[in-house]
């Protein structure tokens, strides 16, 4: 697969998740080497992967994210006009996010990537850093995976009830969890470009607001 067809084809994989096939650990490992090749701040690698194949621990992690997306779906949403992409599409993104929350823990491996250091009263730019020194191996991880048949949802809802998850996990106290990702492979064949506002649109030269 060249490398504009991997990047643009890479999907959150939620429906089409395949929930009865058994994915080895061994694939795991290998779409985490290639995910620790990712930038890190400073040359930190202070990154950890926590791989989750225990029934009990994902429906544990499963019933908090189904805590927490009951509780999302009640945040009021931005109104966007008929014909903007992204409210054309928000049907189906509805749909799938509903079904992964019902199902997730029927994924055959749960994947949580880590970061040492807790950064919530840290000025903007150590946020920046620490957050630029996993979210690279995360897309990384899921690009590998793709590559091998294997689809991912990149989700973050747990994380409002992180330390509960910390605790059901053993994650010490001082290690931040920045998603969770269900993996499994997928079903069809392939994946095709998004539908997306045209690059033009939000791209700025020199000012903010400058268009060419």
């Amino acid at each position: 697969m060249d490398a504009d067809r991997l990047l643009t084809t890479t999907r959150s994989v939620r429906k089409r998740l395949d929930y009865t096939r058994a994915v080895s650990p061994n694939l795991i490992q290998e779409c985490i080497e290639i995910a620790i090749q990712a930038p890190t701040g400073s040359n930190q690698q202070t990154w950890s992967f926590l791989v989750i194949y225990d029934q009990a621990k994902k429906k544990a992690l499963a019933d908090l994210y189904r805590r927490g997306f009951e509780l999302y779906a009640q945040m009021p949403r931005e109104e966007r006009p008929a014909d903007d992409p992204r409210q054309q599409q928000m049907p189906r993104v509805v749909d799938s996010a509903v079904y992964l929350a019902q199902t997730m823990e029927q994924a055959p491996v749960f994947v949580i990537p880590c970061i040492e250091g807790r950064f919530e009263e840290a000025p903007q730019f150590a946020q920046a850093s620490m957050y630029g020194s996993i979210l690279p191996a995360v897309w990384s991880f899921m690009l590998a995976a793709r590559a091998r048949g294997l689809g991912s949802a990149w989700t973050t809802i747990h994380l409002m009830f992180e330390q509960e998850a910390a605790e059901l996990l053993g994650i010490p106290r001082n290690v931040t969890q920045a998603a969770l990702l269900p993996v499994a492979y997928f079903t069809g064949d392939d994946f095709k470009p998004a539908k997306r506002i045209p690059a033009r649109e939000v791209t700025y030269w020199d000012t903010w607001g400058a268009r060419r």
